[in-house]
Protein backbone atom coordinates (compact mmCIF):
# COMPACT_ATOMS: atom_id res chain seq x y z
CA UNK A 1 0.00 0.00 0.00
CA UNK A 2 0.76 3.65 -0.73
CA UNK A 3 0.35 6.94 1.16
CA UNK A 4 -1.88 9.83 0.00
CA UNK A 5 -0.48 12.03 -2.32
CA UNK A 6 0.57 15.49 -0.85
CA UNK A 7 -1.46 18.85 -2.08
CA UNK A 8 1.03 21.55 -2.78
CA UNK A 9 0.75 24.76 -2.02
CA UNK A 10 0.65 24.62 2.04
CA UNK A 11 2.41 27.59 4.03
CA UNK A 12 4.30 27.10 6.89
CA UNK A 13 2.41 26.62 10.19
CA UNK A 14 -1.23 27.30 8.81
CA UNK A 15 -1.12 24.89 6.10
CA UNK A 16 -3.71 25.02 3.51
CA UNK A 17 -6.17 26.74 5.37
CA UNK A 18 -5.59 30.02 3.63
CA UNK A 19 -6.13 28.75 0.30
CA UNK A 20 -8.63 27.15 1.02
CA UNK A 21 -10.94 30.12 3.44
CA UNK A 22 -9.60 32.25 0.28
CA UNK A 23 -11.50 30.41 -2.16
CA UNK A 24 -12.64 26.93 -1.35
CA UNK A 25 -14.49 26.13 -4.42
CA UNK A 26 -11.66 26.27 -6.67
CA UNK A 27 -9.04 24.27 -4.02
CA UNK A 28 -11.29 21.48 -3.70
CA UNK A 29 -11.90 21.44 -7.18
CA UNK A 30 -8.03 21.36 -7.82
CA UNK A 31 -7.87 18.22 -5.45
CA UNK A 32 -8.58 15.26 -7.95
CA UNK A 33 -5.93 16.41 -10.19
CA UNK A 34 -3.35 15.32 -7.38
CA UNK A 35 -4.90 12.03 -6.98
CA UNK A 36 -7.53 9.60 -5.60
CA UNK A 37 -6.97 10.04 -2.38
CA UNK A 38 -4.55 13.06 -1.36
CA UNK A 39 -3.12 14.24 1.83
CA UNK A 40 -3.62 18.51 3.41
CA UNK A 41 -2.73 20.32 6.00
CA UNK A 42 -5.36 22.44 8.38
CA UNK A 43 -2.83 24.51 10.29
CA UNK A 44 -0.91 21.48 11.60
CA UNK A 45 -3.32 18.34 11.11
CA UNK A 46 -3.14 16.17 8.02
CA UNK A 47 -6.35 15.50 6.68
CA UNK A 48 -6.61 12.64 3.77
CA UNK A 49 -9.06 13.65 1.27
CA UNK A 50 -10.83 11.13 -0.89
CA UNK A 51 -11.88 12.43 -4.26
CA UNK A 52 -13.93 9.92 -6.03
CA UNK A 53 -17.55 8.19 -5.84
CA UNK A 54 -16.46 5.19 -4.55
CA UNK A 55 -14.07 6.08 -2.02
CA UNK A 56 -16.48 8.55 -0.35
CA UNK A 57 -19.38 5.68 -0.57
CA UNK A 58 -16.88 3.23 1.30
CA UNK A 59 -16.05 6.56 3.66
CA UNK A 60 -19.76 7.28 4.54
CA UNK A 61 -21.64 3.96 3.69
CA UNK A 62 -19.97 0.69 3.69
CA UNK A 63 -17.01 0.79 5.88
CA UNK A 64 -19.03 3.98 8.04
CA UNK A 65 -18.52 1.51 11.34
CA UNK A 66 -15.10 2.20 10.79
CA UNK A 67 -15.06 5.64 11.08
CA UNK A 68 -16.17 8.23 14.05
CA UNK A 69 -17.41 11.73 13.04
CA UNK A 70 -13.81 14.06 12.24
CA UNK A 71 -12.51 17.28 13.02
CA UNK A 72 -14.76 19.76 11.97
CA UNK A 73 -18.00 18.21 14.24
CA UNK A 74 -15.12 18.50 17.50
CA UNK A 75 -14.77 22.10 16.78
CA UNK A 76 -18.99 22.09 16.58
CA UNK A 77 -19.39 20.22 19.96
CA UNK A 78 -19.38 23.25 22.10
CA UNK A 79 -22.40 24.39 20.08
CA UNK A 80 -23.75 21.44 19.10
CA UNK A 81 -23.07 19.08 22.01
CA UNK A 82 -23.59 15.83 21.75
CA UNK A 83 -26.80 15.64 18.85
CA UNK A 84 -26.80 13.84 15.70
CA UNK A 85 -23.93 16.01 13.65
CA UNK A 86 -21.78 14.91 16.75
CA UNK A 87 -22.25 12.36 18.41
CA UNK A 88 -20.55 8.84 17.75
CA UNK A 89 -20.70 5.02 18.00
CA UNK A 90 -23.86 3.85 20.34
CA UNK A 91 -24.45 7.26 21.62
CA UNK A 92 -25.26 8.08 17.64
CA UNK A 93 -27.23 5.20 16.82
CA UNK A 94 -29.60 5.19 20.18
CA UNK A 95 -30.44 9.00 18.82
CA UNK A 96 -30.96 8.60 15.43
CA UNK A 97 -33.36 5.51 16.96
CA UNK A 98 -35.45 8.57 18.60
CA UNK A 99 -35.31 10.98 16.26
CA UNK A 100 -36.17 9.82 12.92
CA UNK A 101 -39.57 8.98 13.73
CA UNK A 102 -39.74 12.97 13.98
CA UNK A 103 -38.97 12.93 10.54
CA UNK A 104 -41.23 10.00 8.84
CA UNK A 105 -43.29 11.14 6.42
CA UNK A 106 -46.59 11.06 7.80
CA UNK A 107 -44.79 13.67 10.39
CA UNK A 108 -43.77 16.17 7.74
CA UNK A 109 -47.13 15.50 5.84
CA UNK A 110 -47.90 17.17 8.96
CA UNK A 111 -45.47 19.95 8.81
CA UNK A 112 -46.02 20.59 5.54
CA UNK A 113 -50.12 21.19 6.28
CA UNK A 114 -50.16 23.17 9.26
CA UNK A 115 -46.39 24.86 8.81
CA UNK A 116 -44.15 24.96 5.32
CA UNK A 117 -47.82 25.76 3.62
CA UNK A 118 -49.37 28.54 5.71
CA UNK A 119 -46.17 30.46 6.17
CA UNK A 120 -45.30 30.36 2.78
CA UNK A 121 -48.33 31.47 1.61
CA UNK A 122 -48.81 34.40 4.24
CA UNK A 123 -44.86 35.58 2.91
CA UNK A 124 -46.45 35.72 -1.19
CA UNK A 125 -49.53 37.80 0.14
CA UNK A 126 -47.41 39.99 1.98
CA UNK A 127 -45.60 41.52 -0.67
CA UNK A 128 -46.76 44.24 -3.09
CA UNK A 129 -46.45 44.59 -6.81
CA UNK A 130 -43.01 45.82 -7.62
CA UNK A 131 -41.84 45.56 -4.44
CA UNK A 132 -38.15 45.16 -4.16
CA UNK A 133 -37.44 42.64 -1.33
CA UNK A 134 -34.29 41.41 -0.22
CA UNK A 135 -34.72 37.82 -1.40
CA UNK A 136 -32.08 35.79 0.43
CA UNK A 137 -32.81 37.60 3.70
CA UNK A 138 -37.00 37.07 2.87
CA UNK A 139 -35.83 33.15 2.71
CA UNK A 140 -33.61 32.60 5.65
CA UNK A 141 -36.30 34.46 7.80
CA UNK A 142 -39.04 31.93 5.93
CA UNK A 143 -37.02 28.82 7.41
CA UNK A 144 -36.21 29.78 10.47
CA UNK A 145 -39.92 30.63 11.04
CA UNK A 146 -40.68 27.64 9.63
CA UNK A 147 -37.47 25.55 11.35
CA UNK A 148 -39.04 27.28 15.11
CA UNK A 149 -43.00 26.78 14.65
CA UNK A 150 -42.10 22.98 13.77
CA UNK A 151 -39.94 22.49 16.65
CA UNK A 152 -42.16 24.52 19.86
CA UNK A 153 -45.71 25.04 19.57
CA UNK A 154 -46.00 28.75 19.36
CA UNK A 155 -47.22 29.61 23.15
CA UNK A 156 -43.99 27.48 24.31
CA UNK A 157 -41.58 29.03 21.91
CA UNK A 158 -41.71 32.71 21.56
CA UNK A 159 -38.70 33.36 23.24
CA UNK A 160 -37.16 30.94 21.64
CA UNK A 161 -38.03 31.87 18.13
CA UNK A 162 -37.24 35.37 18.17
CA UNK A 163 -33.63 33.83 19.77
CA UNK A 164 -33.53 31.73 16.61
CA UNK A 165 -33.98 34.29 14.21
CA UNK A 166 -31.39 36.74 15.93
CA UNK A 167 -28.69 34.27 16.66
CA UNK A 168 -28.50 31.70 14.10
CA UNK A 169 -27.90 34.06 11.02
CA UNK A 170 -24.76 35.27 13.33
CA UNK A 171 -23.55 31.54 13.92
CA UNK A 172 -23.82 31.06 10.56
CA UNK A 173 -21.50 33.49 9.07
CA UNK A 174 -18.75 32.56 11.02
CA UNK A 175 -18.87 28.76 11.41
CA UNK A 176 -16.65 28.06 8.21
CA UNK A 177 -13.81 30.33 9.90
CA UNK A 178 -14.04 28.43 13.18
CA UNK A 179 -14.22 25.02 11.77
CA UNK A 180 -11.05 25.06 9.34
CA UNK A 181 -8.98 27.42 11.53
CA UNK A 182 -6.11 26.36 13.65
CA UNK A 183 -6.71 25.52 17.14
CA UNK A 184 -5.03 28.83 18.76
CA UNK A 185 -6.84 31.06 16.59
CA UNK A 186 -10.37 29.82 18.13
CA UNK A 187 -8.74 31.18 21.48
CA UNK A 188 -7.71 34.71 20.06
CA UNK A 189 -10.44 37.65 21.06
CA UNK A 190 -11.13 38.52 17.69
CA UNK A 191 -14.68 39.76 16.82
CA UNK A 192 -15.66 36.52 14.47
CA UNK A 193 -15.07 34.35 17.46
CA UNK A 194 -16.70 36.66 20.47
CA UNK A 195 -19.64 36.98 17.94
CA UNK A 196 -20.05 33.30 17.45
CA UNK A 197 -19.42 32.67 21.13
CA UNK A 198 -22.02 35.15 22.07
CA UNK A 199 -24.95 34.03 19.73
CA UNK A 200 -24.72 30.41 20.77
CA UNK A 201 -24.71 30.97 24.75
CA UNK A 202 -27.63 32.59 23.93
CA UNK A 203 -29.40 30.29 22.03
CA UNK A 204 -28.29 27.32 23.94
CA UNK A 205 -29.60 29.35 27.42
CA UNK A 206 -32.97 29.60 25.59
CA UNK A 207 -33.46 26.89 23.89
CA UNK A 208 -32.50 24.81 27.44
CA UNK A 209 -35.67 26.90 29.03
CA UNK A 210 -38.07 25.93 26.45
CA UNK A 211 -36.98 22.23 26.84
CA UNK A 212 -37.04 22.31 30.79
CA UNK A 213 -40.67 24.17 30.48
CA UNK A 214 -41.93 21.66 28.28
CA UNK A 215 -41.13 18.99 29.96
CA UNK A 216 -42.68 20.57 33.25
CA UNK A 217 -45.76 21.02 31.32
CA UNK A 218 -45.66 17.33 29.98
CA UNK A 219 -48.09 18.15 27.41
CA UNK A 220 -47.93 17.04 23.75
CA UNK A 221 -48.29 19.81 21.55
CA UNK A 222 -48.06 18.24 17.80
CA UNK A 223 -44.74 19.50 17.51
CA UNK A 224 -40.95 18.30 17.20
CA UNK A 225 -40.10 19.01 20.89
CA UNK A 226 -43.17 17.28 22.01
CA UNK A 227 -41.95 13.98 19.63
CA UNK A 228 -38.29 14.72 21.61
CA UNK A 229 -39.15 14.41 24.77
CA UNK A 230 -42.19 11.65 24.33
CA UNK A 231 -39.60 9.35 22.66
CA UNK A 232 -38.52 5.92 24.28
CA UNK A 233 -36.23 3.87 23.08
CA UNK A 234 -37.50 0.23 21.75
CA UNK A 235 -34.69 -1.26 23.86
CA UNK A 236 -34.37 0.17 27.02
CA UNK A 237 -37.75 2.33 27.60
CA UNK A 238 -35.49 4.97 28.38
CA UNK A 239 -36.20 8.62 26.79
CA UNK A 240 -33.84 11.02 26.13
CA UNK A 241 -32.51 13.81 29.06
CA UNK A 242 -33.45 17.62 29.20
CA UNK A 243 -29.59 18.00 27.76
CA UNK A 244 -29.80 15.29 24.57
CA UNK A 245 -33.21 16.93 23.89
CA UNK A 246 -31.60 20.68 24.03
CA UNK A 247 -28.67 19.33 21.71
CA UNK A 248 -30.90 17.76 19.15
CA UNK A 249 -33.04 21.05 18.90
CA UNK A 250 -29.69 22.74 18.35
CA UNK A 251 -28.38 20.36 15.71
CA UNK A 252 -31.62 20.26 14.10
CA UNK A 253 -32.12 24.24 14.02
CA UNK A 254 -28.27 24.86 13.09
CA UNK A 255 -27.64 22.03 10.32
CA UNK A 256 -31.01 22.22 8.78
CA UNK A 257 -32.46 25.96 8.18
CA UNK A 258 -29.38 27.59 6.52
CA UNK A 259 -29.04 24.94 3.58
CA UNK A 260 -32.48 24.83 2.90
CA UNK A 261 -32.94 28.70 3.04
CA UNK A 262 -29.54 28.96 0.60
CA UNK A 263 -31.34 26.51 -1.60
CA UNK A 264 -34.43 29.10 -2.11
CA UNK A 265 -32.48 32.36 -2.79
CA UNK A 266 -30.86 30.43 -5.91
CA UNK A 267 -34.02 28.59 -7.01
CA UNK A 268 -35.18 32.03 -7.61
CA UNK A 269 -32.38 33.36 -9.06
CA UNK A 270 -31.60 30.53 -11.42
CA UNK A 271 -34.77 31.39 -12.71
CA UNK A 272 -34.19 35.02 -13.34
CA UNK A 273 -30.82 33.92 -14.96
CA UNK A 274 -33.03 31.55 -17.46
CA UNK A 275 -36.37 31.86 -18.83
CA UNK A 276 -36.93 28.83 -20.44
CA UNK A 277 -36.35 27.16 -16.89
CA UNK A 278 -38.55 29.64 -15.32
CA UNK A 279 -41.57 29.26 -18.39
CA UNK A 280 -41.05 26.00 -17.81
CA UNK A 281 -41.62 26.06 -14.06
CA UNK A 282 -44.54 28.34 -14.20
CA UNK A 283 -46.14 26.33 -16.28
CA UNK A 284 -45.99 23.20 -14.29
CA UNK A 285 -46.79 25.16 -11.17
CA UNK A 286 -50.06 26.31 -12.59
CA UNK A 287 -51.07 22.59 -14.17
CA UNK A 288 -50.56 21.19 -10.71
CA UNK A 289 -51.76 24.17 -8.36
CA UNK A 290 -54.01 26.07 -10.32
CA UNK A 291 -53.16 29.23 -8.56
CA UNK A 292 -53.70 27.60 -5.48
CA UNK A 293 -50.74 27.23 -2.31
CA UNK A 294 -48.89 23.96 -2.59
CA UNK A 295 -49.71 20.91 -0.37
CA UNK A 296 -47.60 17.85 0.09
CA UNK A 297 -49.63 15.82 -1.86
CA UNK A 298 -49.02 17.78 -4.44
CA UNK A 299 -45.08 17.47 -5.15
CA UNK A 300 -45.36 14.03 -6.49
CA UNK A 301 -46.82 15.90 -9.76
CA UNK A 302 -43.98 18.68 -9.49
CA UNK A 303 -41.90 16.71 -11.11
CA UNK A 304 -39.59 19.65 -12.93
CA UNK A 305 -39.66 21.57 -9.61
CA UNK A 306 -37.68 18.70 -8.32
CA UNK A 307 -35.35 18.35 -10.98
CA UNK A 308 -34.63 22.49 -10.54
CA UNK A 309 -34.48 21.34 -6.19
CA UNK A 310 -32.23 18.62 -7.16
CA UNK A 311 -29.88 21.41 -9.54
CA UNK A 312 -29.40 23.45 -6.90
CA UNK A 313 -28.60 21.19 -3.96
CA UNK A 314 -25.95 19.80 -6.78
CA UNK A 315 -24.41 23.50 -7.16
CA UNK A 316 -24.66 24.34 -3.29
CA UNK A 317 -24.12 21.27 -1.12
CA UNK A 318 -22.42 21.90 2.50
CA UNK A 319 -18.59 22.26 1.99
CA UNK A 320 -17.37 19.04 3.50
CA UNK A 321 -17.39 15.88 5.69
CA UNK A 322 -15.26 15.04 7.99
CA UNK A 323 -14.59 11.49 9.78
CA UNK A 324 -11.84 10.12 11.57
CA UNK A 325 -10.71 6.86 11.53
CA UNK A 326 -11.48 3.97 14.10
CA UNK A 327 -9.11 1.52 12.83
CA UNK A 328 -6.24 0.98 10.10
CA UNK A 329 -8.22 1.48 6.89
CA UNK A 330 -7.39 0.77 3.35
CA UNK A 331 -8.68 3.67 0.39
CA UNK A 332 -7.94 2.62 -3.17
CA UNK A 333 -4.67 0.97 -2.12
CA UNK A 334 -4.03 3.85 0.27
CA UNK A 335 -3.32 2.97 3.77
CA UNK A 336 -4.84 4.94 6.28
CA UNK A 337 -3.99 4.96 9.53
CA UNK A 338 -6.32 4.51 13.22
CA UNK A 339 -7.09 8.34 14.29
CA UNK A 340 -6.29 9.90 10.74
CA UNK A 341 -8.73 12.51 9.79
CA UNK A 342 -10.64 11.77 6.55
CA UNK A 343 -12.73 14.31 4.33
CA UNK A 344 -15.22 13.78 1.33
CA UNK A 345 -15.85 17.10 -0.28
CA UNK A 346 -19.70 17.09 -2.11
CA UNK A 347 -18.28 20.09 -3.87
CA UNK A 348 -15.61 18.14 -5.38
CA UNK A 349 -17.51 15.42 -6.11
CA UNK A 350 -20.91 17.42 -7.32
CA UNK A 351 -18.80 18.66 -9.86
CA UNK A 352 -16.53 16.12 -11.34
CA UNK A 353 -16.88 16.33 -15.22
CA UNK A 354 -17.27 12.23 -15.41
CA UNK A 355 -20.72 12.49 -14.00
CA UNK A 356 -22.21 16.07 -14.87
CA UNK A 357 -21.37 17.07 -18.32
CA UNK A 358 -20.21 20.64 -17.91
CA UNK A 359 -20.95 21.15 -14.43
CA UNK A 360 -20.75 24.67 -13.80
CA UNK A 361 -23.87 24.88 -16.45
CA UNK A 362 -27.39 25.30 -14.52
CA UNK A 363 -29.33 22.25 -16.24
CA UNK A 364 -32.46 20.81 -14.57
CA UNK A 365 -32.96 18.29 -17.26
CA UNK A 366 -29.68 16.53 -15.85
CA UNK A 367 -32.28 15.40 -13.08
CA UNK A 368 -35.11 14.36 -16.03
CA UNK A 369 -36.45 10.34 -15.67
CA UNK A 370 -33.69 7.88 -16.89
CA UNK A 371 -30.94 10.62 -16.87
CA UNK A 372 -29.41 9.71 -13.53
CA UNK A 373 -29.41 5.77 -13.82
CA UNK A 374 -25.88 5.31 -14.39
CA UNK A 375 -24.73 7.97 -11.32
CA UNK A 376 -22.21 5.86 -9.42
CA UNK A 377 -23.12 5.86 -5.63
CA UNK A 378 -21.13 8.57 -3.87
CA UNK A 379 -21.42 10.95 -7.08
CA UNK A 380 -24.30 12.84 -5.46
CA UNK A 381 -24.56 13.09 -1.64
CA UNK A 382 -26.11 16.55 -0.61
CA UNK A 383 -27.26 14.91 2.80
CA UNK A 384 -24.28 12.17 3.17
CA UNK A 385 -25.01 8.41 2.77
CA UNK A 386 -25.44 5.58 4.73
CA UNK A 387 -26.41 5.21 8.37
CA UNK A 388 -25.52 8.89 9.13
CA UNK A 389 -27.30 10.11 6.45
CA UNK A 390 -28.70 13.75 7.01
CA UNK A 391 -32.55 13.59 8.84
CA UNK A 392 -33.56 16.22 6.86
CA UNK A 393 -32.75 14.70 3.74
CA UNK A 394 -36.68 14.68 2.97
CA UNK A 395 -37.95 17.50 5.37
CA UNK A 396 -35.66 20.15 3.27
CA UNK A 397 -35.99 19.22 -0.37
CA UNK A 398 -40.03 19.23 0.74
CA UNK A 399 -40.11 22.67 2.24
CA UNK A 400 -37.99 23.77 -0.59
CA UNK A 401 -40.45 22.29 -2.60
CA UNK A 402 -43.86 23.44 -1.46
CA UNK A 403 -42.01 27.45 -0.45
CA UNK A 404 -41.06 27.30 -4.30
CA UNK A 405 -44.35 26.08 -5.56
CA UNK A 406 -46.31 28.65 -3.43
CA UNK A 407 -44.30 31.85 -4.08
CA UNK A 408 -44.19 30.57 -8.45
CA UNK A 409 -47.77 30.25 -8.21
CA UNK A 410 -48.17 33.91 -7.53
CA UNK A 411 -45.34 35.54 -8.52
CA UNK A 412 -42.28 36.21 -10.45
CA UNK A 413 -38.95 37.17 -8.89
CA UNK A 414 -36.67 39.66 -10.81
CA UNK A 415 -33.24 40.07 -10.74
CA UNK A 416 -32.31 43.66 -9.90
CA UNK A 417 -30.34 45.29 -12.79
CA UNK A 418 -26.74 46.57 -12.11
CA UNK A 419 -27.21 44.05 -8.96
CA UNK A 420 -24.03 41.41 -9.50
CA UNK A 421 -24.89 38.36 -7.27
CA UNK A 422 -21.96 35.77 -6.56
CA UNK A 423 -21.65 32.64 -4.11
CA UNK A 424 -19.85 33.70 -0.62
CA UNK A 425 -18.76 30.82 1.27
CA UNK A 426 -20.12 30.61 4.60
CA UNK A 427 -22.01 27.84 6.62
CA UNK A 428 -22.16 27.06 2.94
CA UNK A 429 -22.56 28.86 -0.36
CA UNK A 430 -24.90 32.18 -0.13
CA UNK A 431 -25.85 34.49 -2.30
CA UNK A 432 -23.98 38.05 -1.45
CA UNK A 433 -27.16 39.82 -1.62
CA UNK A 434 -30.26 39.43 -3.36
CA UNK A 435 -32.49 42.01 -3.99
CA UNK A 436 -35.09 40.87 -6.39
CA UNK A 437 -38.74 43.14 -7.90
CA UNK A 438 -41.34 40.91 -7.43
CA UNK A 439 -43.86 40.89 -10.08
CA UNK A 440 -47.37 39.54 -10.06
CA UNK A 441 -47.63 36.71 -12.71
CA UNK A 442 -51.37 37.59 -13.63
Amino acid sequence: MTNPRPVPGGWPVLGHTVPLLRDPLKFFASLPAHGDVVKLRLGPLPVTVVTTPELSWQVLATDADKFDKGLVFDKMRPLFGDGLATSNGELNRRQRRLVMPAFGRARIAGYAEHTMTKLADELASSWRPGEVVEFDRCMQDLVLTIAGQTLFSTALGEDALREIQRSIPVMLKYVLVRAFSPKFVERLPIPPNRKFDAAAARLREVIGETVVTAREEGADHGDLLSMLLLARDEDTGEGMSDRQVHDEVITILTTGAETTAVALAWFFHELGQHPDVERRFHTEVDEVLGGRPARFEDLPDLVYTHQIVNEIVRRTPPLILMRRAREDVELGGVRVPTGTEVAVSQHTLHRDPRWFPDPDRFDPDRWSPGHTAELPKGAYIPFGAGARLCPGHVFAPTEIGIVAATIGARWRLVPVPGKKVYAQLKATMQPNRLPMTVVPRT
